[in-house]
């Protein structure tokens, strides 16, 4: 079997379903495009030999039975939906890379000793609807009725509607996951290391933890003219006091701490008015748990001395506070063992991943792990999203060689 033809096959034919015509993916929760490429991956699993299943909420898996322990399973797949105008490869990589794996092992070394399953998670993006990880968090009970049923998308098609049009419903019994011996998802960095390292492989040996945050500080709007500098309870230039003491001191830190204010709202918004209230956001990551928290109490510390250095009232709202997550250590070896087999040990790198996936709810129920492939420029969430096929291959030769090592193999 070619991999290569066998992957660009695969991927051209799901790149369809939520096609744009400029290149990329458009493809929501219980959206038509997303039903048809979830109906049609069914079918093309069972056309390859796998028994397929749906869940209640819409996870899909492709199981290939093991004839000696068919009770563990290794697992190995991503999430099919896509963000707005999103690219190619992000979560569908990851379910086509296991589903060409599978089938080239299958059809060298016959049937596997432990069972594998393709997975194919409903949702991971939380594009559509105000909730994100449906697919891994149904997959492992952590979700219900109450998380959504109020919840519509921007054209105000209500959460269930939209699951129910789409042939499914809310979970009627609990899955049971206890069979799952590994868990191993390939997926593009989304990222510039690899690439400017020249590395065709990530090691992924964790998940960063997230702190965001929504800060509003409130001064005295007042007129731009007749106000004297001196007079000022300017909230922009608090702001900006703010976001350039705490990106300077997050450089002093260094990697892998990160800050970013992607959002700024001020108020009123006109050119002739000083700014009586900003409301921004607050993003900070980091792989240990100990340095995310020190950094978050100089956030506090900063908007605090700030807020009173300029006359200013302040409110923290801290609403997302996700602890890292370490990938399984055995598993990460394994990875690692593939990687210097198949590219050579300087072609690949043990890194941290800075952004969120599905591996991050596994993490905490079963062994898991993740490997990257480069992406051109680091450009994801984009229909310019690409990599080069080569390295897709490669990804693909490491995650087949870790799948032998798991299911074929005392």
């Amino acid at each position: 079997m070619n991999i290569r033809s066998s992957f660009e096959a695969l991927d051209k034919q799901f790149t369809a379903y939520g096609g744009l015509e400029g290149g990329g993916i458009t493809r929501l929760l219980y959206s038509k495009e997303w039903t048809r490429a979830v109906n049609v991956l069914k079918e093309t699993l069972e056309e390859d030999g796998f028994t397929v299943n749906f869940d209640d909420i819409g996870n899909l898996t492709g199981r290939l039975e093991g004839s000696k322990y068919p009770d563990e399973t290794i697992v190995s797949g991503s999430h099919i939906d896509t963000v707005v105008e999103g690219g190619h490869l992000d979560g569908q990589y990851g379910i086509l890379a296991a589903l060409t794996a599978m089938k080239a092992l299958k059809e060298e070394h016959g049937q596997p000793l432990r069972s594998l399953e393709v997975l194919a998670l409903a949702e991971e993006e939380g594009s559509r609807f105000p909730f994100a990880f449906w697919g891994s968090k149904n997959f492992f009970n952590l979700a219900d009725e109450e998380d959504v049923k109020d919840i519509a998308d921007a054209e105000g098609i209500e959460f269930e509607r939209a699951m129910q049009d789409s042939g499914f419903n809310y979970r009627q019994q609990d899955n049971d996951f206890n069979n799952i011996k590994a868990f191993v998802e390939m997926h593009i960095e989304q990222g510039k290391v690899l690439e400017s390292e020249e590395k065709n492989i990530g090691v992924v040996n964790g998940i960063v933890g997230q702190k965001r945050y929504t800060v509003t500080l409130k001064g005295e709007a007042n007129h731009a003219g007749t106000t004297p500098m001196g007079l000022r309870n300017d909230a922009v230039v608090g702001f900006s006091q703010i976001a350039s003491q705490l990106t300077e001191r997050a450089r002093e830190i260094g990697d892998p701490l990160v800050v970013t204010f992607g959002r700024v709202d001020p108020v009123p918004n006109t050119v002739n008015v000083v700014p009586g209230e900003v409301v921004f956001s607050i993003d900070t990551r980091h792989i240990n748990q100990e340095a995310l928290n020190q950094y978050a109490e100089e956030i506090t510390q900063t908007i605090k001395n700030v807020a009173e250095k300029e006359g200013l009232e302040y409110d923290i709202d801290l609403w997302m506070d996700e602890a890292p997550v370490l990938m399984d250590e055995h598993l990460v070896e394994k990875i690692e063992e593939a990687a210097n087999e198949v590219v050579g040990e300087s072609k690949y790198k043990l890194m941290s991943s800075g952004a969120g996936h599905d591996s991050q709810i596994f993490a905490k129920y079963v062994p898991t792990a993740m490997m990257f492939v480069p992406s051109i420029n680091g450009i994801s969430h984009n229909v310019e999203e690409e990599t080069d096929v080569e390295d897709l291959v490669k990804g693909i030769e490491v995650l087949k060689q870790v799948l032998y090592e798991l299911a074929y193999k005392e």
